[in-house]
């Protein structure tokens, strides 16, 4: 993501500007987009025009308006970004108070305007335009017959390409069929790795599967690179990194991120801090209960007694409608940043954790010292979800 410009006043009001320079920035934008913000981007419009003998016709003209907000809607998949709102500007092909709905392109600038830019806010911003931020791990989950490669970044997980193969089985006697359908199915996995993973930018590819799948297909992946003198595999083969999973399938992927020597080698990568922290969360609610708080009023009293140190807190809840709950939960983050929380980590809605996450309220903390007798808070918190 690109910073073309930013203007914001003193009173938290204005505007930035932005370009999406890969599929990712749109989930950025997706995440700074509330409904009631004013969005003004380069579109197509289909308009109809009359001619002088009166027959009617219509095509395709490029404009640039500027929307009320009132729908988003976020394809993880495509990482594409529609907005639906009002038209709020004069415009020649478009009538005031109309309802137009802009696709956000890459490359394409936009400009994002709200009447109050809070903090949460502001850091996306800052870490969409850190060029630092971006992919540094790959994953490929597999088993035989199903592989899925995944681009672990410091918001979410992608999910780049699934590969399905049908392996015959094995037959007394006869191996060939089996042979050949494995061959089949790895060679369509080596593909998608070449295809998706910039090695420039990646750090670690890991390769998990259960039982011996991930050493027979990296014994291939190698040999096939010599065979067909791929530079590229032979130089990062140091980057892979063989792991055990139970299934090929992308849920998977938590499992693979908790394993120690995983976490160790990523140590430096927000993907592995985010499952530590969860970890160290139920760790903690395990053996300290009275370190281990979640449910916002629960820990809003420990914030409010300066215990919180590490803060882990659910992206959905900042995209909460009401505006009054949505500050509710800023004021918490930059309350524990304030008062030296070491660790304040948004776990995004699609990110690997981030379920387990909601099951506690999508709010939890690790404290700094144990406190007791918060069943009062804990029943205002009960009382809120309701």
């Amino acid at each position: 993501m690109k910073l073309l410009h930013k203007d914001i006043e003193k009173d938290n009001a204005g505007q930035v500007t932005l370009v999406p320079e890969e599929a990712e920035d749109m989930w950025h934008t997706y995440n700074l987009l509330q409904v009631g913000d004013s969005l003004r981007a380069s579109t197509i419009r289909k308009v109809q025009t009359e001619s002088p003998t009166g027959s009617v016709g219509s095509s395709r003209v490029r404009t640039t308006l500027t929307l009320c907000v009132e729908t988003i809607d976020f394809d993880t998949q495509a990482c594409q970004l529609r907005v639906k709102g009002t038209n709020i500007e004069e415009n020649q092909y478009v009538k005031m108070g109309a309802y137009h709905t802009i696709e956000l392109e890459l490359n394409r600038k936009f400009t994002l305007a709200k009447k109050n830019w809070d903090s949460v806010v502001l850091d996306r911003i800052d870490q969409a335009c850190d060029p630092t931020q971006r992919a540094d791990v790959a994953a490929v989950v597999m088993q035989e017959g199903l592989a899925n490669l995944v681009l672990v970044t410091p918001a979410m997980t992608l999910l780049r390409a699934k590969v399905e193969v049908t392996i015959p089985r094995k037959r007394k006697g006869s191996c060939t069929q089996h042979d050949k359908g494995l061959e089949k199915f790895y060679e369509a996995v080596m593909q998608a790795i070449l295809r998706h993973i910039n090695f420039d930018v990646v750090k670690c590819i890991l390769v998990a599967s259960p039982g011996y799948v991930k050493d027979q297909f990296t014994t291939y992946l190698f040999n096939e690179a010599v065979r067909q003198d791929n530079k590229i595999l032979q130089e990062n083969r140091p980057k892979f990194m063989l792991v055990h999973s139970s299934s090929g399938h992308k849920y998977s992927l938590k499992e693979v991120l908790s394993d120690p020597t995983v976490t160790n080698r990523l140590s430096d990568t927000k993907a592995a801090g985010e499952v530590k922290a969860l970890e160290d969360f139920y760790k903690m609610l395990q053996h300290e209960p009275d370190r281990a708080f979640y449910g916002l009023a629960h820990v809003e009293k420990a914030a409010e007694a300066l215990a919180v140190d590490t803060l882990l807190v659910s992206d959905k809840l900042f995209r909460h409608q009401d505006i009054p709950t949505r500050s509710r939960y800023v004021r918490l983050v930059d309350n524990v940043r304030d008062n030296g929380g070491t660790d304040v980590s948004p776990f995004d809605l699609f990110w690997t954790v981030s379920p387990e996450l909601t099951q506690l309220s999508g709010v939890a903390a690790i404290l700094r010292f144990p406190i007791a007798d918060l069943s009062d808070a804990e029943d205002n918190s009960s009382s809120d979800e309701d």
